[in-house]
């Protein structure tokens, strides 16, 4: 079988896989002539508009950018998003007598099916219409189109090669559940930087611009821009670039393919013995955590937010946000150092279903509950391994915010009103854990099983409000600081006064909070398992 043979079957597997996906439902059907209708329209209307910025002195800054930017997409997609394209896996194909260099040229055919390729296309197009004037221009933004998009195909491929063995893995799908986090940050920082072109101008991109021109595939569309301006050797420096990155791509690309379809993996290997296992005194992790099973506790739910997808996801995403929110408005000058409260905020939401958390597992959690001193020891230990994580968080933030703003006479009383809300939310959480229990379903991205949606909204918005009204007399006492001119007197008080209310009312929600736990068991581990 030849080449051009070889490259006609895989593009007609793909069309077939493409066929009989659409085929399986009419909702699926449905869902992908809605979703290509609304990505080939906005393709449509991003074209024009870059098409309408010809002319313009800075031009050429938005557009190596914008190639750049879906460069970048092409290269996190395989990753986020590994079931989007069947084909994307090499593995399925180890079977079948084809040479690597054949079966690279037809999966790069196949690669450019799709909507993902022609709304590139039609960016491209655009981005070259913007900087192209003159016959030879127009030359060059023909090569230079093909080039950048047979770039970020290839660049798409050798990541997916290179990462094969993860993403079809437990692990590798896992790693979809943080598409989310990626998204909603890239939305934060999309708005951001459009807030200040808005204000500045595209002359601010300019810097990025000359840096961007000379990185592959944008030197392609740069090069366009070179012809343009009469400076034909730094056109041809570019499309070098571009075609020397392209070659290294399915260099690199086809080296990962012919090491998949060689070696063995995992499956056909003889396990080694394994170690003998380890205490759990014997950890690095448990030698800094107290006896018992306060630092049992500790050890497990530290190891969840390491390890389980979800916790991870949910941990990260507080994380980010807790740091975006007031980075960012303090960046903008619209600030407060009060936002910085959004942190321990965020963080705290994390003690919320606790047992939902545990999924079905939580059975082995509740053979060892017999008492409310059991069920207080338990939920010490989560909020404890919460407070590992969440204090010197907090701290952080407040004292980044504080510097970005240069507003130092109230970090103690940011500080003092971060830990008397973080203490609020433990006793809350604790509370609404044992009172409002839902589960969290393990595959999907679903946050919360069937029927169990008021649950949540119980659970998280209630706890909230009331975590709110707990922290209200520090909360008062800042505001009386403040409105008194005594702020700068009297607000460094606030600081023990913060932390050690947040301290007595984390004891007192714990305390009220595992009675009830403990009387509640059956009805926790129906609810936190139905997911």
């Amino acid at each position: 079988m030849t080449t051009a043979d070889v490259t006609a079957v895989v593009v007609r597997l793909k069309l077939s896989l493409l066929r009989n996906g659409l085929r399986q439902s009419g909702g699926r059907r449905a869902a992908y002539v809605v979703s290509a209708v609304v990505v080939l329209l906005f393709g449509a209307l991003q074209l024009l508009g870059l098409a309408a910025l010809r002319g313009h002195a800075h031009a050429e800054s938005v557009v190596v950018l914008l190639t750049a930017v879906l460069a970048l997409g092409w290269a996190v997609m395989p990753l986020f998003f590994p079931g989007g394209d069947e084909t994307l896996d090499p593995t399925r194909l180890v079977m079948l007598p084809l040479r690597p260099r054949p079966l690279v040229r037809a999966l790069l055919a196949a690669s450019l099916v799709g909507i993902g390729p022609l709304f590139t296309l039609l960016l491209l197009t655009g981005s070259v219409v913007t900087v192209a004037h003159g016959g030879a221009a127009y030359a060059v933004a023909v090569v230079a189109v093909v080039l950048a998009l047979l770039v970020c195909v290839a660049l798409a491929r050798a990541v997916a090669a290179a990462n094969s063995r993860l993403l079809t893995s437990r692990k590798g799908r896992d790693l979809a559940v943080l598409s989310g986090l990626v998204i909603a940050i890239g939305a934060q920082v999309v708005n951001f930087g459009a807030q200040r072109l808005g204000s500045s101008g595209l002359a601010q991109l300019a810097p990025a611009g000359d840096v961007a021109k000379w990185v592959p595939p944008a030197s392609a569309i740069g090069a366009v821009d070179s012809v343009s301006s009469g400076a034909y050797g730094a056109a041809a420096a570019q499309l070098a670039l571009s075609a020397g990155a392209l070659a290294a791509l399915i260099a690199v690309w086809s080296r990962h393919l012919t090491r998949l379809m060689t070696s063995p993996d995992g499956s056909t290997l003889q396990v080694s013995a394994e170690p003998a296992a380890r205490g759990r005194a014997g950890t690095g992790l448990a030698r800094l955590l107290p006896p018992g099973r306060t630092g049992t506790v500790m050890e497990r739910s530290l190891r969840y937010v390491w390890r389980d997808p979800k916790t991870k996801a949910a941990w990260v995403t507080s994380l980010a946000i807790g740091l975006i929110v007031p980075v960012f408005n303090a960046l903008q000058g619209t600030g407060s150092v009060y936002f910085a409260c959004f942190a321990a905020g965020m963080l705290g939401i994390q003690m919320y279903n606790q047992f939902g958390q545990d999924t079905s597992a939580f059975w082995i959690v509740a053979m060892t509950i017999s008492s409310g001193r059991d069920a207080y020891v338990e939920l010490r230990g989560r909020a404890f391994a919460l407070l590992v994580i969440t204090l010197p968080y907090a701290t952080l933030v407040t004292v980044v915010t504080t510097a970005m703003l240069g507003d130092w006479a109230r970090l103690p009383e940011v500080l003092g009103l971060s830990f008397a809300l973080l203490g609020a939310m433990l006793a809350t959480g604790a509370w609404t854990s044992a009172r409002f229990p839902y589960s969290i379903p393990q595959e999907g991205y679903k946050n919360v099983a069937p029927g169990q949606t008021g649950l949540a909204w119980i659970s998280i918005f209630g706890g909230m409000v009331s975590a709110a009204l707990l922290a209200a007399p520090v909360i008062a006492a800042a505001i009386w600081a403040n409105v008194a001119r005594n702020g700068d007197s009297w607000g460094w008080l606030l600081l023990p006064a913060g932390a050690a209310y947040g301290a007595a009312i984390t004891w007192a929600g714990l305390r009220l909070a595992a009675p009830r736990t403990a009387a509640r068991l059956p009805e926790i581990l129906t609810a936190v398992s139905k997911g």
